[in-house]
C-alpha cells in the first residue's frame, strides 16, 4: 500500500517541491511579490487533486522543503564557509533544518485535509486561516524561526503589504493564501463554465487589492519633531577574519576612523564592531569615541560583547556621548549559534567540529526600555531578533524609532543578507516607525516608515552611510493588538469552514474534484 501511495504522490510531490523552490523567488533579492499567489495556488490545486491527509501531507511536506532549501541556503555557508563544518556534514544539517520548519506546511496539508475543505468557499476560508496559524506557530515554537513567511514578499511594495500595519507580517501572510485560493476558484469556474461563481471570485480579488489600495493612504503613526542626521557605520569586516587576533587592531582602527569622521546626532555600530569584550577594550580608545560624540552633542551606539559576570556574556549594545550610558542585552537568541540547547550532549559538535567564537551567550532582560539618544527613543534590536515583530512592539508605542545591528557577514554572498533587510523593512511597516539598520558588512540601510529603503550602503565596503531618520508617534493596529488579531481572525475563518464542511458551493471542476 505504502508503495502505491509513494508511486501515485512521486509527480504531485517533485510539483509541490518546485513550487516550493519557486516561492523563495519571491523575496529578496528577487523582490517578486505576485509570485507566491502563483505558486500558492499551485500547491491548493495539488491538495484538492490529492485530498486524503496522508497525500496532503506529503504535498506540503515537499513545498516546503523546496522553499527552505532553496531559499534558506545562507545555512550552509554559515556552517560550511565560517563555521568549519566539514561539507557533507552542513549539507545534512541544512537539510535537517529546512525538514524541520517544511512540517509546518505540512501540517497545513493534513488540517486542510482532516477539516474536507472540498468547496471553493471552504478552499478561500480554510487554508488561509491554517496557513497563518502554522506560520505564527513557526514564529515561536523551539524558539521560533519566521523566516520565509510568504508575507515578507509583500514588502515593501507589494499589492497586499497595506495589511502590515493591520495584522502583521502572518495577516499579510493570510491574505497572500486568501488570494491565491481566489485565484484558484476563478479559473475552476471559467473551467467549469459557471459565470456566477466566476464573477464572485473575480470580484472578492478585486476587493482585496482595493483594499490594499484604500490601507495604504492611511497615516497610522505622525511625524515627531525633525528629523535627525544619522551616521550607520559598516567596516566591512568578513567573518573569515573578524575573530582573528592578528586582524583585532586593523577592526578598531577602522571603526575609530569611521566614527571620528562622523558628524552625525546618531552613530551606530553594528553587532560586535569591537571583536572583543567591552571590558577588555583600552580606556583611551573608548574615550575617543566618548569625547567625539560628546563635542558634537551626539550618541554613538556600539555593538560589542561584554561580561557581567564569571561565564556570563551578552551580545550588548552600549551608548557613548552626550546622554547618560545606557546598555541593552540582547534577549532573543539564536538556537546554536548565540546558546547551546542541550550543552551536555551536544557540546563536542561546538568543541570538535565548529569554529564559532562566543557561542553561548546569556539571554538579556524581556523588559528593557529604549536608548533615549539623540533626542529621541530607540527601540533596539539585535541581528535575529528583528525576525519577531511581537518582539519588537514591546517598546512601541513609546519608541520613535526602531534599530538594528546585525552581522550577516555570517551568510557570505548568499541571499540571506538581502532576505534579513526585507524582514527590517516589514518591521517598519508594521509598526510605522523609521528602521536603522547598522550591519558588518552589508545590507546596511535606512528604512523610512513605510517600510521603503531610503539610503543603502553598497554590500562588502567599508563606508559611513549618512543621511537622515524621522521620528514617528502613535500606534499602528499592529502595535496595538499584536499577532492576537490575526489569530482570532484565523481561527473565526476555520470555525466558517467548519461550518461549511457539509455544504458545497460554486465550481466543480478539475481543480477542486
Amino acid at each position: 500500500m505504502m508503495t502505491g501511495r509513494a508511486g501515485r504522490l512521486g509527480l504531485p510531490a517533485i510539483l509541490a517541491a518546485a513550487l516550493g523552490a519557486a516561492t523563495a523567488f519571491g523575496f529578496a533579492p528577487f523582490n517578486a511579490p505576485f509570485l507566491p499567489f502563483i505558486t500558492l495556488a499551485g500547491v491548493i490545486v495539488l491538495w484538492r487533486r490529492h485530498p486524503t491527509k496522508f497525500d496532503s501531507t506529503v504535498i506540503g511536506l515537499a513545498f516546503g522543503l523546496g522553499l527552505f532549501c532553496t531559499g534558506m541556503r545562507w545555512i550552509y555557508v554559515s556552517l560550511h564557509d565560517f563555521g568549519g563544518m566539514p561539507a557533507a556534514l552542513a549539507v545534512f544539517c541544512t537539510f535537517l533544518l529546512s525538514a524541520i520548519l517544511a512540517t509546518f506546511p505540512a501540517l497545513v496539508g493534513f488540517f486542510q485535509a482532516l477539516i474536507g475543505a472540498r468547496s471553493w468557499l471552504q478552499v478561500v476560508v480554510a487554508i488561509p486561516a491554517l496557513w497563518a496559524l502554522f506560520e505564527w506557530l513557526r514564529g515561536w515554537v523551539l524558539t521560533g524561526l519566521p523566516w520565509l513567511s510568504v508575507g515578507y514578499a509583500q514588502v515593501p511594495a507589494g499589492p497586499l503589504a497595506a495589511f502590515a500595519p493591520l495584522l502583521g507580517v502572518y495577516g499579510v501572510s493570510l491574505v497572500t493564501a486568501l488570494a491565491a485560493g481566489l485565484i484558484v476558484s476563478l479559473f475552476a469556474a471559467l473551467i467549469a463554465r459557471q459565470g456566477g461563481a466566476a464573477v464572485a471570485a473575480a470580484m472578492a480579488l478585486a476587493m482585496l487589492f482595493s483594499a490594499n489600495y484604500i490601507l495604504a493612504r492611511i497615516e497610522w503613526t505622525q511625524a515627531a519633531g525633525t528629523p535627525i542626521s544619522v551616521s550607520l557605520l559598516q567596516g566591512n569586516i568578513t567573518q573569515d577574519i573578524k575573530w582573528k587576533p592578528e586582524t583585532i587592531e586593523k577592526t578598531l582602527t577602522t571603526y575609530r576612523d569611521l566614527t571620528l569622521a562622523s558628524k552625525s546626532k546618531l552613530i551606530i555600530l553594528p553587532e560586535t564592531a569591537f571583536p572583543v569584550f567591552l571590558e577588555q577594550m583600552p580606556e583611551e580608545y573608548l574615550a575617543e569615541f566618548d569625547h567625539h560624540a560628546k563635542q558634537l552633542n551626539a550618541d554613538l551606539l556600539i555593538g560589542v560583547p561584554e561580561t557581567t559576570g564569571p561565564k556570563t556574556y551578552h551580545n550588548s549594545v552600549v551608548s557613548f556621548g552626550a546622554s547618560p550610558r545606557q546598555t541593552y542585552r540582547k534577549t532573543h537568541l539564536v538556537p546554536f549559534s548565540e546558546f547551546i540547547p542541550l550543552k551536555w550532549l551536544i557540546g563536542w559538535v561546538y568543541d570538535d567540529l565548529l569554529n564559532m567564537p562566543l557561542a553561548d551567550f546569556s539571554a538579556g532582560d524581556i523588559d528593557q526600555k529604549p536608548f533615549e539618544v539623540a533626542g529621541q527613543k530607540v527601540a533596539m534590536t539585535n541581528c535575529y531578533e528583528d525576525l519577531f515583530g511581537e518582539e519588537v512592539i514591546r517598546k512601541l508605542p513609546g519608541a520613535t524609532l526602531l534599530a538594528n545591528v546585525s552581522n550577516d557577514g555570517w551568510f557570505g554572498r548568499s541571499w540571506g543578507p538581502q532576505q534579513h533587510a526585507q524582514i527590517a523593512q516589514m518591521r517598519a511597516l508594521e509598526t510605522g516607525r523609521y528602521m536603522l539598520r547598522a550591519t558588518n558588512t552589508g545590507v546596511t540601510a535606512i528604512i523610512d516608515h513605510k517600510g521603503r529603503v531610503v539610503h543603502r550602503a553598497p554590500e562588502f565596503t567599508t563606508i559611513a552611510l549618512d543621511g537622515a531618520a524621522q521620528g514617528f508617534v502613535g500606534a499602528t493596529p499592529y502595535v496595538r493588538y499584536g499577532n492576537v488579531a490575526v489569530v482570532a481572525l484565523s481561527f473565526a475563518m476555520l470555525l466558517m469552514a467548519a461550518t461549511l464542511r457539509k455544504r458545497r458551493f460554486g465550481p466543480k471542476a478539475i481543480f477542486l474534484s
